[in-house]
């Protein structure tokens, strides 16, 4: 559903939420090692997500990636929309340009209902939830 762009910025954010913080930091050969993602394809990703304030970075000695408090109370639907647009979750499934309420698909009213329930758990639960849910279950972000 979610391109492999997004997948990894999910798990990218995912993984900031859980080990860092203002004061502790992490590089980008960190996380791309941990979560076996090619280095700068996750750089150019993570250098997205902190043009969008969806995450935060400083540079030096001490400075890396980190999530603020208020970006870890976001949720994942601004990843989402930040990296595979807006309409990702819009569009028609089967591709159809003109598929609408008017003209629908064979497919349109019943993945409406899908994509509505989508949308709204995707909109609750923050990020800092969903991380610390990930880490006492022991998912490999």
């Amino acid at each position: 559903m979610f391109s492999t762009t997004c997948k990894y910025a999910i798990r990218a954010i995912l993984y900031l939420a859980v080990h860092t913080s203002d004061k502790n930091k992490v590089g980008v050969d960190e996380i791309a090692e941990t979560l076996s993602v090619p280095k700068h394809f996750l750089a150019k990703i993570l250098q997205q997500l902190t043009k969008n304030n969806l995450a935060a970075s400083s540079k030096g000695r001490y400075g890396g990636f980190y999530l603020t408090d208020k970006q870890k109370s976001s949720t994942i639907l601004p990843i989402i929309e930040s990296i595979d647009g807006p309409a990702t979750l819009e569009g028609c499934v089967l591709g159809l340009p003109d598929c609408s309420n008017m003209n629908p698909c064979s497919f349109h009213h019943e993945i409406s209902k899908f994509r509505s329930q989508l949308m709204d758990t995707l909109g609750k639960e923050t990020i800092e939830e969903t991380a610390i849910r990930m880490k006492v279950n022991n998912f490999k972000m």
